[in-house]
């Protein structure tokens, strides 16, 4: 019993251990990656400690974009890990294009964590989050939802009332489409602010480097910068910018450039 106890401490110190480590390689050393599932993997253990909001962490298609060359092969082996319930795609609000990454076991948990919170705060039936995890997720895998077919999902757990689906967008695991009220995004709890500070952390670094001389600056001591407007560190922003287009990458005698791209 014993043992089995040392060897399992021993399993997750050196799990924190190989976390730090892949925290601590620079960009540099890691700009580019064989094949998306390494990507993402890496990324999730890169994320950045945001200081009080309850996050689990998640990538940005963009990232993958700047990290694996190909585009119709992360494409691909998204749509492939999406489909195998390995991780759920998100619509973000913060621009047409943006998408955001979650490995489904990340997501039950931040899930898991609304629950407890709507408990503490006895707000509503939340009997509700119990069919919506159980019949909702998963069987529905795509980023949206119409009303009749969530309505229709929530029945297979109990008998659904408007306010149960009301209680589901408080907790922020859907938000209504705005052309199409009919439908649903699903979405990550709690990250109302985060995706604020993603918003004004791409234009503080675009402005940072649109005031250098060159409009350019070297990766390495760019990268150890801290951004006063995000709370997301430069490299998550540097890898989004980079997939983007916004940001260009070129290799020089001297290490990696980082260029605003022209329009």
């Amino acid at each position: 019993m014993e043992r089995g106890k040392k060897r399992r401490r021993e399993e997750e110190e050196s799990g924190a251990e190989n976390r730090d480590a892949n925290h601590s390689l620079s960009l540099e050393q890691n700009l580019s990656f064989s094949d998306t599932n390494v990507a993402l993997r890496m990324m999730r253990a890169q994320f950045p400690q945001i200081d009080k909001v309850a996050i689990q962490p998640f990538i940005l298609q963009s990232q993958l974009y700047s990290s694996v060359k190909d585009r119709t092969q992360v494409d691909r082996e998204l749509e492939s890990l999406r489909r195998d319930k390995v991780v759920r795609i998100f619509k973000l609000n913060t621009g047409q294009d943006d998408h955001g990454i979650m490995f489904l076991e990340d997501y039950l948990e931040q899930l898991e964590h609304v629950v407890k919170r709507m408990e503490e705060k006895k707000q509503g039936d939340v009997d509700v989050f119990k069919w919506f995890k159980g019949h909702v997720i998963e069987s529905k895998l795509e980023p949206s939802i119409e009303h009749e077919e969530l309505y229709a999902l929530l029945s297979l757990g109990g008998q659904v009332k408007d306010g149960h689906i009301s209680l589901l967008i408080n907790a922020g695991l859907l938000t209504r489409q705005l052309i199409d009220p009919n439908m649903y995004w699903f979405a990550i709890p709690n990250i109302g602010s985060v995706l604020k500070g993603l918003s004004q952390g791409r234009k503080e670094l675009l402005s940072l480097l649109n005031r250098r001389r060159y409009k350019e600056m070297m990766l390495a001591p760019l990268e150890k910068m801290r951004l006063r407007l995000s709370p997301l560190d430069m490299r998550f922003h540097l890898r989004d910018l980079i997939g983007s287009g916004h940001l260009k990458t070129a290799h020089t005698p001297s290490g990696i450039v980082v260029q605003v791209s022209k329009d």
